[in-house]
């Protein structure tokens, strides 16, 4: 049975990031070699507490998806420190790492490209068991998924056996939402979660993953190129541009009062913020 955590009020960091740098080798042709780079995160540092929501926003190339995928091990860094609580995550092998990785999740930004259109609703969601929770029977897994599912806006009889392409875009990311909680993880990345989505099926799903986080006492990173996007869920901003952190603080007074010059040209190009 998926239960919901107890809120506690532990502001100790629960995410530690110190000086992680990426780069990436460039050339001119596909299948030529050269020894040039180009640098997408450049000694990016920062820390989350147990519970914030961590909104980092910035234009698109700026490295925010880069630095996302990192934080998961997804990519590896070139250089730096990711401290998951005590636990230095980029060190960890084997055992470690798998029990690391089952309590930090993501969810993805093209709902469509992060499920496999070959496997059943059921199966997607369930995968995450299979892998970490073996000892569990196939009816528990089935009932677990049900749950969850129903936990995120998405029940009815018959939907474990269906595709991904018989949802819509909502629905789909819905279902991703469900993957990422269904081992009843500490800390979610979301990539964009809402780039893909008609602004007003985006407002549900960023309603959704407010609520999710107050059940499930959730720690979380939203990652986004749209300022109202971030304000509505963030309780700190960190502003990217071109590989690096520009500004970081509470979110109210980052959005009201920005002090670089690129967050207050990004602020200045939206109509209004939400308040």
């Amino acid at each position: 049975m998926i239960q919901a955590r107890d809120t506690d009020t532990d502001t100790r960091p629960i995410l530690e990031v110190r000086n992680l740098r990426k780069s990436f080798p460039i050339s001119s042709t596909p299948f030529a070699t050269s020894s040039r780079r180009i640098t997408v995160v450049d000694g990016v540092t920062f820390a989350v507490a147990r519970g914030e929501t961590l909104g980092i926003v910035g234009e698109s190339g700026c490295g925010k998806t880069t630095l996302a995928r990192m934080l998961l091990r997804l990519i590896e860094p070139d250089s730096g420190e990711v401290r998951f609580g005590e636990r230095d995550f980029l060190r960890a092998r084997d055992r470690e790492l798998r029990l690391l990785r089952r309590r930090i999740q993501m969810v993805f930004q093209d709902p469509a490209a992060s499920l496999n259109p070959r496997m059943k609703i059921g199966t997607i969601v369930s995968e995450p068991l299979l892998i970490h929770e073996p000892q569990l029977s196939s009816h528990e897994r089935r009932g677990r998924v049900a749950q969850m599912l129903e936990r995120v806006g998405l029940a009815g009889a018959g939907i474990l056996a269906r595709y991904p392409h018989e949802f819509s875009g909502g629905q789909r990311q819905r279902i991703g939402i469900a993957r990422a909680l269904i081992l009843q993880p500490d800390f979610v990345v979301a990539d964009e979660p809402v780039s893909a989505l008609d602004v007003s099926v985006g407002a549900q799903i960023l309603d959704l993953l407010a609520r999710l986080q107050s059940e499930f006492a959730l720690t979380l990173i939203l990652i986004s190129h749209s300022l109202p996007v971030v304000a509505q869920l963030a309780t700190k901003v960190a502003v990217m541009q071109a590989g690096r952190f520009v500004e970081y603080g509470d979110a109210p007074q980052v959005l009201r009062d920005p002090q670089h010059p690129y967050t207050q040209a990004l602020i200045a190009a939206v109509p209004e913020i939400p308040a």
